[in-house]
């Protein structure tokens, strides 16, 4: 039974004989199994490990199993605990389920009893933890995306990511804004054994630095302000799927440190907490930075760097794939128009190929939805598809050989100034987070 495997189970119980034969039978199961007759020791290995399932005797010296059992639950809520019972105490037993006890048994009992009741317990818990992974995913819509493309580079991503998906590889996923890394990274997933199992988005960039730490990997109640109860972080929400870390780059340095940590172990503790938890979660990391510079600026760990370099995407711009343009469009169509007869003239066709789309495949999503909002009848004219005048590759005679970064900076200005100074419009337009955007304001000494 596939809920056996990799079970952390405690079972505490003073008849050292018992213990043994318990101890040898869960591991046998395959099950990480510490067997201990003292509950003061396992009160202390309580606050320091994650378990799935207790197995405690009621009648134990010092600290009883109830105590134990109440310890159990206030520490980690979701673990299962069964309550072992001799003659009198069968009411205490009862109680038990009261304060959270999955079930009890009643010395003597069958191996085979406690075997059933045993494998409930972790499907139980193991059926909670999917459902509430499962949840977030459904809610977010992660399980439809669609790949529009017959271009050569987008064959070539495609066919990497059908070879990838499988494997427990980290994948780092670069590309600029726009360019369909989260579906790159919603196929890794999708197309692997993992499907079944949440796929978790979590966007680095849009999170203040105090607050990815509690979001990455939880915290417990009281572990900070603001903190009133105990929150599972993302990590373990993406248990046995993927979580996928956009705008990697972004990740502060000390946060940086423990994601590396994660990566080589899977283990973590949650913020407030002492305890190790373990999972088993798929790393797919995205950015639109070239990771290899911020190393050298000193932005971006080395050694994290060479973790997620295992396997690199780099998603080709659209206009380098213009070819794919004419598919983009229709199904843009068919997925703005909610059912509408929309069509685009050969002359709005024309004027989006000699586009170049600094915001990629996102800008020319946009572009179709705003036309068939502004388009005076079922056929979008080149005037309601709204194509910038001047397009930020086509550079003046002076712009062409300066270098990148001065290009980059004169285009962050002219956004900016055609925003009105709105740095958060400007971001949208550039297709950067706020805080990407003030930090190459900083970068290029652009005044605001």
């Amino acid at each position: 039974m596939t809920e056996w495997r990799n079970s952390n189970v405690i079972i505490v119980d003073d008849e050292t004989d018992l213990l043994e034969l318990l101890t040898g039978r869960f591991q046998r199961k395959g099950c990480n199994v510490v067997g201990l007759t003292s509950s003061e020791t396992a009160a202390r290995l309580l606050r320091t490990e994650s378990f799935d399932l207790g197995i405690y005797d009621i009648k134990l010296p010092g600290m009883d199993g109830v105590e134990l059992l109440r310890l159990s639950k206030e520490i980690n809520p979701d673990m299962e605990v069964i309550m072992l019972t001799g003659h009198g105490t069968v009411e205490t037993a009862i109680e038990t389920m009261k304060l959270g006890a999955y079930d009890y048994l009643r010395k003597p009992y069958a191996l085979s009893e406690l075997d059933v009741i045993a494998a409930k317990s972790l499907e139980k818990k193991k059926l909670k933890e999917t459902n509430t992974g499962l949840k977030q995913a459904l809610l977010a819509g992660t399980n439809k995306f669609s790949i529009i493309g017959q271009s050569p580079g987008i064959k070539n991503i495609l066919d990497l990511t059908l070879r990838l998906a499988d494997s427990n590889i980290p994948v780092r996923i670069e590309g600029e804004s726009g360019t369909g890394k989260e579906l790159i990274a919603k196929a890794l997933h999708f197309w692997s054994s993992r499907a079944e199992q949440p796929f978790i988005a979590v966007n680095v960039g849009a999170l203040p630095e105090n607050l990815l730490e509690s979001e990455l990997f939880g915290h417990l109640k009281g572990a900070f302000t603001g903190a009133v109860t105990e929150k599972k972080g993302l990590v373990e929400v993406a248990d046995q799927g993927t979580l996928f870390l956009d705008e990697i780059g972004e990740m502060p340095l000390n946060i940086q440190v423990k994601l590396l940590r994660f990566l080589e172990s899977q283990e973590f503790r949650r913020v407030g907490d002492s305890r190790l938890r373990q999972v088993n979660v798929r790393v797919v990391a995205a950015t639109n930075r070239i990771l290899e510079q911020e190393v050298s600026k000193g932005k971006f760990r080395e050694d994290l760097f060479f973790r997620l370099n295992v396997m690199k995407l780099t998603l080709p711009p659209l206009r380098e794939r213009k070819e794919d343009i004419p598919l983009l469009v229709e199904h843009f169509l068919a997925l703005h128009g909610r059912g509408q007869d929309v069509s685009i003239s050969a002359e709005g066709l024309k004027a989006l190929s000699r586009y170049s789309f600094p915001g990629n495949v996102r800008e020319l999503s946009h572009m179709i939805e705003r036309g068939i909002i502004l388009a005076q009848g079922r056929e979008i004219q080149v005037r309601d598809l709204l194509i910038p005048s001047r397009n930020p590759f086509e550079t003046d005679e002076e712009d062409k050989l300066l270098p990148l970064h001065e290009l980059e900076k004169r285009h962050i200005a002219r956004v900016l100034a055609s925003c009105q100074g709105n740095k958060t419009q400007a971001a949208k337009v550039l297709g950067i987070s706020v805080r990407n955007l003030y930090r190459k304001l900083e970068e290029y000494k652009i005044s605001e």
